[in-house]
């Protein structure tokens, strides 16, 4: 089952690459990593000394308990333009409102994030299956600098002088925005009437 998956990503990428070569479909967790430690380790790091760590968590929302809040943990949404695929009919559609959702928090020496992307379910197919995002490197790079400087501000006190007034996904024009279709909005955190999302 696994190698008919695995079968079934590489004709997905070769249809994008082939067909619709500026689309990027699949979710890849190890683009965010490597871009988070590429930032990490360059110009726009952390510089502080501490470690910082990225994780997934694919069912943690913006609500921290009390325990949460005692902890530390603090929450930053991003809105971000990213690229959906159906996994049934194999429809492609792109999205200027897709909610990254990081939990971040400073504590004994140590950083910690802890990411979740939100789905899109199908126009076509109305099933209510939610399929992750994929995104092209300079959309990752932008999403985790937003993050950075929101660590930086709440974690070290640090306001950061480059941070612009709004994010990448609100320079693009779009379509209506369907809710329905929307993970995010089911939560209720959707970026759709926000220009900056946090």
């Amino acid at each position: 089952m696994s190698t008919f998956h695995f079968v079934s990503q590489k004709v997905s990428k070769y249809q994008t690459l082939c067909i619709r070569p500026s689309r990027y479909t699949a979710w890849a967790p190890s683009l965010w990593t490597h871009t988070f430690e590429e930032l990490f380790c360059g110009d726009n790091a952390l510089d502080y000394g501490e470690p910082w760590s990225l994780t997934f968590s694919y069912k943690q929302t913006d609500k921290l308990s009390k325990k949460e809040n005692k902890r530390g943990w603090k929450v930053f949404s991003h809105c971000a333009y990213g690229n959906f695929q159906c996994a049934s009919c194999r429809r492609i559609w792109p999205s200027v409102r897709v909610v990254l959702l990081f939990r971040y928090r400073l504590r004994g020496g140590k950083g910690a994030v802890t990411m979740r992307p939100f789905g899109q379910a199908c126009r076509r197919c109305q099933d209510d299956n939610f399929h992750l995002p994929g995104f092209y490197k300079e959309e990752a790079k932008e999403a985790l600098l937003r993050l950075f400087s929101e660590i930086r501000k709440n974690c070290y006190g640090e306001e950061d002088e480059n941070e612009e007034g709004d994010s990448g996904a609100t320079r693009r024009r779009s379509k209506p925005h369907e809710k329905t279709l929307c993970e995010a909005c089911c939560f209720g955190l959707c970026c759709q009437d926000d220009q900056n999302v946090k």
